[in-house]
């Protein structure tokens, strides 16, 4: 024990012994990411038997084990053009990954251009992002990978800090692009608000090749029997003259099988038409097996919304439980916070500033493993050191209780040493 723990308050000290008590349980739990549990996957188990041996064929006699359809079976574009907000000609239905189609079309507009750029953009000199934070650190991962400067904009209630949005963009022709969570955003639970999306498909860019990454990966995973609906990007941005604005993201890794879903891309014509036009020199088709498979079990769009309140029952006890535990233990706490999302797949915890970091160290060291600090910010770094993903699906309920206690306690250990 060093001099300081010696000469600790009594708070200080009690909140040490628990720490400790909590430690020597010795527990290994994962708030790490949003996966679905366990259970959530039972739930489509019965897509491991389908399409069949005998049931390949798709409309207009596809046979599905074949090469080809590189856009994608027209019955799954059908299905969830009301979900992704496009009309079925203008979706792309790839393999498992939403994420992928993200990296290969700023892949592609990098090496290639968009359908509106004059040269690739590696070749228009320094490329930049903006970045509403807390963000999700994947979408931060692609441009760092590949150099493109990230600019932070805050996150609001409402959405993006669009007062500074449309005065970066207006004035920097290097800013090409901004990732968007529409709905449910991960971490915080945020919803744009229907001014906000308008904004965002009027707003004037310098850039005359501007992309909004629309990625809408909690579209239909609401928390609560409110099913939120968001303004149409697509047709918003057609209305304002700026069609290709906008590339659209979806999937179906937390609706039906995660690792063996699909992935959707939308936008206009002219932007679909690009897209298809770099694949056909990567793949020859997608699995569209998989594809009739998801046909198959979802049905139709009613079909997914039923599987989603059968997700809802399972998965909204354990948000429940988390905010339970932090309104009984961290309320009135100065500078702590956290959001109660209606949809998603996060909870979004902010502590003192300075703190984050020490809250998540103490948190490993007592067997609870959360989301690095930082990963909700471009590069890695919280500049306030405040904010803590919560990702409470994927652990059975007491688990998830057990966990987010010795968070609980791992705060207030925190908050209580940077007062002694």
């Amino acid at each position: 024990m060093t001099n300081s723990t010696q000469h600790a308050s009594p708070g200080v000290t009690q909140l040490q012994a628990s720490y400790d008590a909590f430690k020597a349980k010795g527990l290994k739990l994962d708030l790490t990411r949003g996966k679905p549990s366990s259970a959530q996957l039972d739930l489509s188990n019965e897509m491991l038997s389908l399409p069949g041996s005998s049931d390949y064929l798709a409309e207009g006699s596809t046979d599905c084990r074949n090469y080809g359809g590189l856009q994608g079976l027209a019955e799954v574009r059908r299905l969830f053009s009301g979900i992704i907000g496009a009309p079925a000609e203008q979706v792309v239905v790839a393999n498992n990954s939403s994420l992928t189609l993200m990296h290969d079309t700023m892949i592609f507009a990098l090496l290639k251009g968009t359908c509106d750029s004059v040269t690739p953009w590696s070749k228009q000199g320094e490329i930049s992002f903006l970045c509403p934070v807390p963000g999700y650190d994947r979408h931060f991962s692609i441009c760092q990978e590949f150099g493109v400067r990230m600019i932070p904009v805050a996150l609001k209630e409402d959405g993006p800090d669009m007062d500074e949005v449309e005065r970066l963009v207006a004035q920097d022709a290097s800013i090409k692009g901004m990732w968007c969570v529409p709905k449910y955003s991960n971490p915080t639970g945020t919803t744009y608000s229907d001014a906000v999306v308008e904004r965002l498909a009027a707003m004037k860019t310098a850039a005359p090749d501007f992309r909004l990454y629309w990625d809408n990966a909690y579209g239909v995973h609401h928390l609560t029997s409110e099913r939120i609906q968001i303004a149409n990007i697509l047709e918003l941005c057609a209305r304002h003259g700026n069609p290709n604005r906008p590339f659209m993201f979806l999937s179906t890794s937390k609706i039906t099988l995660a690792g063996a879903g699909l992935a959707m891309f939308a936008s206009s014509k002219d932007n679909v038409k690009w897209l298809l036009s770099r694949l056909t020199i990567q793949t020859i088709g997608p699995d569209k097996t998989n594809q009739l498979r998801h046909v198959r079990f979802l049905k139709s769009e009613t079909g997914i919304l039923q599987l989603m309140d059968r997700h809802r029952a399972l998965i909204a006890p354990k948000f429940q439980k988390v905010l339970d535990i932090f309104n009984e233990k961290l309320a009135g706490v100065p500078n702590v916070s956290w959001t109660s999302p209606k949809g998603g797949y996060f909870i979004s915890l902010e502590v003192p500033k300075g703190c984050a970091q020490k809250v998540v160290a103490l948190a490993k060291e007592a067997g609870v493993a959360l989301t690095p600090a930082g990963s909700t910010h471009p590069y890695g770094k919280d500049p306030d050191d405040r904010t803590i993903r919560i990702a409470p699906t994927f652990p059975e309920l007491p688990e998830v209780a057990k966990a987010v206690e010795g968070v609980a306690v791992c705060v207030l250990l925190a908050v209580a040493g940077l007062r002694s």
